[in-house]
């Protein structure tokens, strides 16, 4: 939020010798993160408001251009003769260079493209010799065939805004032509931009940061909530019936009639609502932004002509749609709360008006809202529509019930004062909020959290300075009690911790020592933490990059992937308050958030990309008990404990790998080779080896996998994962490159070793010897390769297959597989005939289990 330092302190009775930097500091200290800075200006030289007495239309250039005379309550400069030509103006004459404007009064002529104003409209005239923010300099200069004798300013050029698209048009009576535009503008003031943390709502408004303020420099603070001669109500404004109690608990109009819709915004208001960075639009929506800002609550106003019949206030009917301000049709949910008539929906409650009530030039009839609405119910409807608003912003974080009247009586005064309005006497006022529940801890529990003796007093003293009611109390056993009923604006203080949070925050986290333990002697990583940074060096040695995908998923993946609807993997634990609509379930494995990494960096212009991830899964069971509300009031018992430990789904360490494109990359060296089965494979052979275990291969068949591609991977006889080809039918239902792989191995399935028995190296040569065998295409190769090894024992070092091979010569439902066999032993140099010997042992076996024969 950005905030005026002028705005604050107008509530604040701080010294002159309080700088904007101070005030920062001060939000730094009780816990407001400062963002920036930032000084408006510097603006040096003669900066003026001026009136545009004459517009005349420049032609036959690329762009619009206009020249205008524009009073700025001085005599005008003699025109200079060295002004600069533009290269536009070289063949152009330049013409009579007028001076006086109509009625003989003396003007200014400069030449401006933008085409936002009017004659007699009051601008800021920048006059030669002015520097503008950036160091623009200002200086007469000959262009489009005239003389552009200064310039008319911009917002944006001004340092107060982002807005450029036309020039700054003051409200009319605002000055005179000639009057001082530096300190109108009030360019020596500063914007300080903070950003709370999401739990302090109130803190997204002066009122909040002022009072914020006041506690952290302990000054006086005077609340703009607190009006005077604040009427009773008398009568309705409108009949509102409030169908949904729980999504909304309060809910507040008041009318505003004659008002004169087209009257401007005073410059007092257009000011703060600029340097905020929000436009100004119309006197009563500016009037209610400027309300949300002040005090903090929003406001929302609808055009009384246009209601049809009573307001109800209910949750919509599934399907509903409605034209909301953005000009967007949306279609409603049945958990949207919104504002309706006989017409139908007219408002998307808390979140954005409907476009048939908007206030238009026409309306001088205003009917204002105030309401206090569910909190996590508008955080859900504004991520559900991706419709972030300024006032889903705060609904969504708390606002005071105890505001909406006099939010709703500050902005109809506004628009009486400023619109000429009449406030109707009814004011109609639905519903309430009990006050916040007490809460009671020992006097001394923040001394005991911070680990610091405070002075006498000081508990009591910060609550009180945030609002609480305090009092003081024994407890039976002696200890002193403070119970403390937190404000209206502060329902995030529910429990003593927060109490303690509020005491020490203010106190200051900077008067806590840090007191660094001594760490005890024969502790460090576990085995477990040991193994996953171990896996982690693995792969990134590899080439692969590690990601942090995104860790929830939505439904819509599982039908991707091709799932049953009986899969284990769609029973899901779903999220109570996602940040993303459609991610809103914990995954159940690792794939899909890889998956949608792989494919936002493939979009990005990277075709060859190795990505892996380490990290938890939820895996619920079809019947999850429901996990217990144990309170914080005591230490749980054994039982609580126990049923609270069944409740939690079991929350074990995957590790996934995806690849797409080359692997390895073609360059100088030579070509390159597309990513296959063989590579995923290889990188769980890596996890393995890390984790000092021996990974056993077999095929598989497992979506998304390819049923032909696909190899389960077991630790002895215990699957711990798969890996392989991904399904073309789910490589195209989520846009990934063809032929993608992966793989996804449950690291906490496989055993933590006892021991890591140093490995035993020979020192005698080995005998390297091939073999071919015919089998049949059924026969897996990991299987064959195991009965070599069993029938080969002890002198069988290694084996890796080389070599695939299948023709007509060797018979249908046939193949051959090559083999590397390294014999060696480990107390003499082993001879070429036992070698041989332990060979044909191996082919034997296996030509008695699968029928394998060797190759001729």
């Amino acid at each position: 939020m950005r905030v005026p330092v002028s705005w604050l302190t107008e509530h604040l009775e701080v010294d002159a010798d309080v700088t904007p930097q101070d005030l920062a500091d001060a939000f730094v200290r009780i816990g407001i993160e400062v963002d920036e800075l930032s000084e408006l200006g510097p603006v040096t030289g003669p900066l003026v408001v001026g009136r545009v007495a004459e517009i005349e239309e420049l032609t036959g250039f690329k762009k619009p251009v206009r020249f205008c005379r524009v009073e700025v309550g001085e005599e005008p400069d003699p025109e200079p003769d060295d002004a600069e030509l533009s290269e536009e103006d070289e063949d152009e004459d330049d013409g009579p260079l007028e001076n006086e404007g109509p009625h003989g009064i003396k003007t200014r002529g400069i030449v401006c493209g933008a085409r936002n104003f009017a004659e007699g409209d009051l601008v800021v005239v920048a006059l030669p010799g002015v520097v503008l923010p950036g160091d623009f300099e200002i200086a007469a200069r000959k262009t489009y065939g005239k003389v552009s004798d200064g310039m008319i300013c911009s917002a944006a050029e001004l340092g107060l805004g982002d807005d450029h698209s036309g020039i700054l048009v003051l409200p009319p009576g605002t000055a005179s032509p000639g009057d001082d535009a530096k300190d109108l503008l009030g360019l020596d003031d500063t914007v300080i931009e903070v950003t709370p943390t999401p739990d302090r709502g109130y803190a997204l408004s002066i009122r909040g940061l002022a009072r914020e303020l006041s506690n952290a420099l302990d000054v006086p603070f005077g609340d703009p909530a607190m009006l005077d001669n604040f009427p009773e109500a008398e009568g309705e404004a409108w009949p509102v019936r409030v169908e949904d109690p729980e999504g909304c608990p309060r809910f507040v109009l008041r009318r505003v009639t004659g008002l004169d819709a087209t009257a401007p915004t005073p410059w007092r208001i257009r000011r703060r609502l600029m340097l905020a960075g929000i436009r100004s639009i119309s006197l009563a929506v500016d009037v209610t932004n400027y309300v949300m800002l002040e005090l903090g609550h929003p406001l929302h106003a609808f055009a009384t002509s246009s209601i049809q019949g009573d307001l109800v206030v209910r949750r919509a009917k599934a399907g509903e749609k409605l034209t909301t301000l953005d000009d967007v049709e949306r279609t409603l949910d049945a958990d949207d709360i919104v504002i309706a008539d006989d017409s139908g929906v007219i408002s998307l409650a808390g979140t954005m008006g409907g476009a048939s009530t908007e206030i238009t030039p026409e309306s001088t009839d205003v009917l204002l809202e105030a309401a206090h609405w569910n909190p996590a119910s508008i955080s859900r409807t504004a991520r559900r529509h991706k419709l972030f608003s300024e006032a889903a912003k705060r609904f969504e974080r708390y606002t005071d019930p105890a505001l909406c009247a006099a939010a709703v009586e500050l902005a109809a005064r506004l628009l009486r004062q400023y619109g000429d309005g009449a406030i109707r006497p009814g004011r109609t006022d639905v519903g309430g909020v009990a006050p916040h529940a007490p809460v009671t801890m020992p006097i001394n529990l923040p001394d005991q959290v911070a680990g610091v003796r405070y002075e006498r007093g000081v508990t009591v003293r910060r609550l009180g300075q945030i609002g609480c009611k305090v009092q003081l109390s024994t407890s039976d056993q002696g200890v002193g009690l403070v119970t403390a009923t937190p404000p209206s604006w502060r329902g995030d203080l529910v429990q003593p911790a927060d109490l303690v949070e509020e005491v020490l925050r203010l106190e200051g986290y900077d008067s806590i020592p840090s007191v660094l333990p001594a760490a005890p002697a024969g502790r460090g990583l576990t085995d477990a933490q040991r193994r996953r940074r171990a896996v982690s060096g693995a792969l990134a040695e590899a080439g692969y990059v590690e990601v942090r995908p995104f860790p929830f998923v939505g439904d819509a993946v599982w039908d991707a992937f091709g799932l049953p609807e009986d899969d284990i993997r769609r029973t899901t634990v779903r999220v109570r308050n996602p940040l993303e609509a459609d991610h809103d379930r914990m995954a159940t494995t690792l794939l899909p958030g890889l998956l949608e990494t792989l494919q936002r960096n493939v979009s990005r212009g990277l075709k060859d990309v190795s990505l892996f991830h380490i990290g938890q899964v939820v895996l619920p069971k079809p019947n999850q008990l429901k996990v217990p509300d144990l309170g914080v009031e005591h230490r749980p018992s054994d039982e609580d404990l126990a049923v609270l430990e069944a409740a939690v789904p079991a929350q074990p360490v995957h590790v996934a790998v995806v690849l797409s494109g080359q692997r390895p990359r073609a360059g100088w060296w030579g070509k390159g080779g597309q990513a296959g089965w063989a590579d995923a494979v290889q990188a769980a052979r890596l996890v393995a080896e890390a984790s000092g275990v021996q990974l056993t291969v077999q095929a598989a068949d497992l979506l998304p996998w390819h049923p032909g591609r696909c190899a389960q991977l077991r630790v002895g006889d215990w699957p711990v994962g798969h890996a392989g080809e991904l399904h073309p039918k789910v490589v195209e239902a989520l846009g990934l490159p063809p032929r993608t792989v992966a793989m996804e191995l449950d690291l906490d399935a496989i055993p933590l070793p006892d021991t890591r028995p140093a490995p035993s190296i020979s020192a005698y040569p080995p005998v390297l010897l091939d073999v071919a065998l015919v089998a049949g295409t059924d026969v897996p190769s990991a299987d064959l390769a195991d009965v070599l090894r069993e029938g080969a024992g002890e002198l069988l070092e290694e084996i890796t297959l080389f070599d695939v091979y299948t023709g007509e010569q060797l018979g249908e439902g046939k193949r051959s597989l090559a083999y590397k066999l390294r014999f060696r032993a480990a107390d003499r140099t082993l001879t070429v005939d036992e070698a041989t010997k332990a060979r044909d042992a191996a082919v034997a076996a296996a030509g008695e289990r699968f029928g394998a024969t060797l190759r001729a």
